[in-house]
């Protein structure tokens, strides 16, 4: 598959690394120098990245769940703005969207906002998921990958794969290379959210699934030859 722009998916648990919370900077230096490459190789890159190594709002039994999920979009806004600071250091240019108003922090995302940026050559960062409760950094992910016409998602997990059951609670897990949206959506196999999973499969939107600490893992999300995790089919 020729990738001319994705959307990459950041795990916030993945970039913070063996610290669990907050963030690893030799890990992050290490996603920056891989998507450098994918810059260079000419292809347009969009970042949505979670919250979790900041705010899990839904593990929360005493803040009311809207006030929880504006914690956890905050946390994505933080998230991508330490990450994008660090991509300039690698030389990279990069913009912030968010879908609400953060003073001069960000600018408010729209479609021909991004694709300005994008035809600047400008990594683009799509923080405070869709700026409403009740809906993950997963659907967020989903939503502008459509919007923004992207050939793939790929995402990085803390995980390598997809499997058949929970590897970290079953040894005789099985690892799926390769799956269909429509089995994902009928087996709730829990890739992603269902409700992104929907929007995945109704707009024919293909993912890639990868362990983000595996080596060159980024590099690898977008070849052929050298990918080791899932490959989900819109087909």
């Amino acid at each position: 598959m020729k990738l001319n722009r994705v959307l990459l998916k950041l795990s916030g648990e993945a970039l913070a690394g063996d610290k669990k919370t907050g963030f690893d900077e030799e890990t992050v230096v290490g996603v920056a120098k891989q998507v450098k490459q994918l810059v260079d190789y000419g292809i347009q890159v969009g970042i949505v990245i979670g919250g979790g190594n900041f705010w899990r709002g839904r593990t929360s039994e005493k803040i009311d769940r809207t006030k929880a999920d504006a914690i956890g979009m905050l946390a994505t806004v933080m998230n991508c703005i330490y990450v994008s600071e660090i991509f300039r250091t690698e030389g990279m240019e990069t913009q912030v969207l968010t879908p609400f108003e953060c003073g001069s922090f960000t600018k408010v995302f729209s479609k021909d906002r991004a694709n300005k940026y994008f035809k600047k050559n400008m990594v683009v960062f799509f923080a405070g998921g869709i700026g409403h409760p009740y809906f993950s950094t997963d659907v967020a992910m989903v939503l502008r990958a459509v919007e923004i016409e992207a050939d793939c998602i790929l995402a990085a997990k803390a995980i390598d794969g997809v499997y058949d059951s929970d590897p970290n609670k079953n040894p005789n897990a099985v690892k799926y290379d390769r799956l269909t949206i429509q089995k994902v959506v009928d087996e709730e196999l829990g890739v992603i959210d269902l409700a992104a999973s929907v929007i995945c499969k109704e707009n024919k939107m293909p993912m890639r699934i990868f362990g983000l600490n595996e080596e060159n893992s980024i590099i690898n999300a977008v070849s052929d030859n050298n990918f080791t995790g899932t490959v989900i089919d819109v087909e």
